[in-house]
């Protein structure tokens, strides 16, 4: 069976141009023209990704997310989220791998098997990276107004952030 997963792509791959090469497609251009379009759209979205890591990088290094955490720890505090994952909360939007480091960072400070430490894994886990995945997404679509999908998707995020501490206060 493990043969066949680590087989599984070459044969997608095999059986796609088999199937174009039934249908007299001519795979290889087909092939070409994709690579480009996907290099236009590289194109199109490496700049606000530059812009946006900079910006995560420039708060982390200034310490106004040490900042943010030590103003908002009475609210934290208030609706059960840990104020130590403040720093988390405010970078999981923006970056993942940001992100991932911060998550790193209170794992290795606080354990695993704490509440911090399981709060963030949870966290890491229930959100999403929101302004850089509509930077991809509506960056290759070529969408410049993004009317309510910013809103919307922040407020999927603090549910998903409210959701994973009482998760983790639930079940652990």
């Amino acid at each position: 069976m493990s043969t066949f997963f680590t087989m599984l792509v070459p044969i997608i791959i095999g059986a796609v141009a088999l199937w174009g090469m039934v249908r007299k497609v001519d795979v290889y251009s087909a092939l070409i023209a994709g690579a480009e379009e996907g290099l236009g759209v590289l194109i199109r979205i490496v700049p606000a990704l530059v812009g946006l890591l900079t910006a995560v990088y420039m708060l982390r290094a200034s310490g106004a997310l040490e900042l943010a955490a030590q103003a908002l720890a009475p609210l934290l505090n208030a609706v059960g989220i840990p104020p130590e994952t403040v720093a988390l909360m405010l970078v999981r939007p923006v970056s993942g791998s940001a992100a991932l480091g911060v998550g790193s960072e209170l794992i290795a400070t606080y354990g695993p098997d704490s509440t911090i430490g399981r709060t963030a894994a949870v966290m890491l886990g229930s959100t999403e990276t929101t302004f850089y995945t509509i930077a991809v997404y509506f960056g290759a679509a070529g969408i410049v107004k993004t009317r309510y999908a910013v809103p919307a998707a922040l407020c999927a995020d603090l549910a998903g952030f409210l959701a994973a501490a009482w998760a983790v206060r639930l079940l652990f």
